[in-house]
């Protein structure tokens, strides 16, 4: 079970910048081909922006074509949370932190890896760790 990271509306808008907070406390989205993590191909780990939690590893990191930075899995069965998204007369499936609980995008099933997913995220909600 991951323990919970909780703060006030004032503090993540104190710790966030205002496209951060947009993004995962307010389930926003960039634009497509925006985000400073689309085209990033250096080795690392991608941590949630909004708690550091360690969500995507550069592994399995794609170009999908979509506009946004792609995955094929998160680190671990537990970094991230996906509930059932019917905003904007879809049916989608959001992708959230699972420790702070911060939007981060949606998963679709059209992805090339081994569980056909495809894990369309904000480069908003990440940070970037690079090997060293």
């Amino acid at each position: 079970m991951t323990d919970k990271f909780t703060l006030t509306d004032e503090e993540w808008r104190e710790r966030l910048t205002p496209e951060q907070y947009r993004v995962l406390r307010q389930q926003g989205t960039e634009r497509a081909f925006t985000g400073k993590y689309e085209n990033n191909d250096q080795q690392g780990v991608y941590l949630c922006a909004g708690c550091g939690t360690p969500l995507f590893s550069s592994g399995t990191k794609y170009h999908s074509g979509c506009g946004w930075p792609s995955y094929t899995a998160p680190v671990d069965g537990v970094a991230v949370e996906e509930l059932r998204d019917t905003s904007h007369g879809m049916i989608r499936t959001e992708v959230r932190c699972a420790t702070c609980e911060g939007h981060l995008g949606h998963v679709f099933p059209d992805g090339p890896g081994p569980e056909g997913l495809r894990y369309c995220i904000n480069s908003a909600s990440l940070d970037f760790e690079p090997e060293d």
